[in-house]
């Protein structure tokens, strides 16, 4: 697997333009917060937030019609259900390994570090929690399988529901590769609509940078970065060593699947990486990782087959992240886990959070949730929410890793075999 488009220097203009962004956005932020009222800092962040929110929004007015297009005519191409079925148990395990190893790399550190051991955080409004416990309500495995079959695949595309679409897609693939010849022009017209909705990528991402503006500029307003550092220092650090591990886990891995070809991947994701960094959203830049995944040399039915499985099914820092705040949880309350019972609360964020890909502050709802099972206070939450937002920067940018790896040594296997 080879990368054949010219060579370029390590950083893009587009990834120079977000990092600027960031730092400026950053500065702007400090400066609103250190020299105005908190309820005219707070004014200021909702309006410039705008600017993140335009932007992720229109990446999501793409991300349906590219998933159910480029999917189908993946699936097509494959021909028939064993090669699916193939890919999908290769896809499957990868996902479900990783998820277990990021979930094992979340257990160790914060049981090694114990970071809420003897924390007594002050002037925590637990009333804050209740935006996230709220969305507990039916948390459950029948509610899973609910939630992963569509009723309709028009309300799934309003949703975004990705998961849904991928279910979809594979029966229409399926059936116009059953079809045969009489399928080929809706194919070729859905192969066609693909290619058009990957250049609206490219004008989408040339607002990536003031989307990122807006998004660290309305954070670092109303939020006293200092203050945050010093009272979380001890859960914010543990977590870090914990997403460290983690990458380092995969970038290991990584480089023993692919070799020499592990650098080339890591220079065409770094814009991908610092967009979803910046923004807190790996869903933000699913088009533009689909593009450099597959310039990266992974054929496209690959590409259009595993990321938008991999959505649903392998976020590698949302998984470390929720064992680690889970047990966190415990230990600020005092809450005896056996060995045992860790395994098992495991094991449940290993099903429970396969089904809420998409639903805001997710890692948040399935922490909640699990806590609740395990009789830990759900209001818990309340005490990691101040801190989540530069949490949540680090496991969407390893969310974003995770997939372009798993899909990168798949495409390789496949190209293999």
């Amino acid at each position: 697997m080879t990368d054949t488009t010219p060579k370029k220097s390590i950083l893009s203009n587009l990834t120079i333009q977000i990092l600027i962004a960031m730092l400026c956005g950053a500065v702007l932020g400090i400066v609103i917060h250190n020299n105005y009222l908190p309820e005219e800092a707070k004014s200021f962040s909702d309006k410039i937030k705008m600017l993140a929110t335009i932007f992720i929004r229109l990446v999501q007015m793409i991300i349906a019609p590219l998933v159910f297009t480029t999917l189908v005519v993946g699936i097509a191409k494959l021909g028939d259900i064993k090669a699916v079925g193939r890919i999908g148990g290769k896809s499957l395990a990868w996902f479900f390994s990783a998820s277990l190893v990021s979930l094992l790399i979340g257990l160790f550190w914060v049981n090694t570090l114990k970071p809420g051991v003897g924390l007594k955080l002050g002037n925590i409004d637990l009333s804050t929690a209740a935006e996230v416990t709220d969305k507990t309500e039916g948390f459950s495995a029948q509610n899973f399988v609910e939630h992963i079959i569509p009723k309709s695949i028009v309300e799934a595309m309003a949703g975004n529901e990705i998961l849904q679409i991928v279910i979809f897609s594979i029966f229409f693939g399926l059936a116009a590769a059953a079809v045969g010849a009489a399928a080929k022009p809706v194919i070729n017209a859905l192969d066609k609509t693909a290619h058009i909705i990957l250049k609206m990528v490219n004008y989408v991402m040339k607002f990536a940078p003031i989307g990122v503006f807006g998004a660290i500029a309305g954070v670092f307003a109303i939020k006293d970065v200092n203050d945050l550092l010093v009272t979380y220092a001890k859960f914010f650090s543990s977590f870090l060593v914990g997403i460290a591990s983690l990458w380092v886990f995969l970038l290991v891995i990584g480089y023993i699947f692919l070799r020499g070809n592990m650098t080339v991947l890591l220079k065409r994701i770094v814009s991908p990486l610092i967009i979803a960094f910046g923004t807190t959203s790996s869903e933000a830049v699913f088009p533009k990782l689909t593009e450099e995944l597959e310039r990266f040399g992974i054929k496209d039915k690959i590409v259009s087959f595993m990321l938008p499985l991999g959505y649903s099914f392998n976020l590698d820092g949302s998984m470390m992240y929720m064992t680690f705040a889970s047990i966190f949880i415990a230990q600020v309350y005092n809450v005896p886990l056996t060995t045992e019972t860790q395994m098992v609360m495991l094991l449940v964020l290993m099903l429970t959070s396969k089904g809420i890909a998409g639903v805001p502050r997710a890692s948040l709802v399935v922490v909640a949730a699990t806590c609740g099972m395990f009789k830990i206070p759900i209001e818990g939450i309340a005490l990691i929410l101040p801190i989540d937002h530069f949490c949540d920067m680090f496991r969407s940018a390893t969310n974003v890793l995770g997939n372009a790896l798993a899909t990168a040594v798949v495409g390789k296997f496949e190209k293999d075999s």
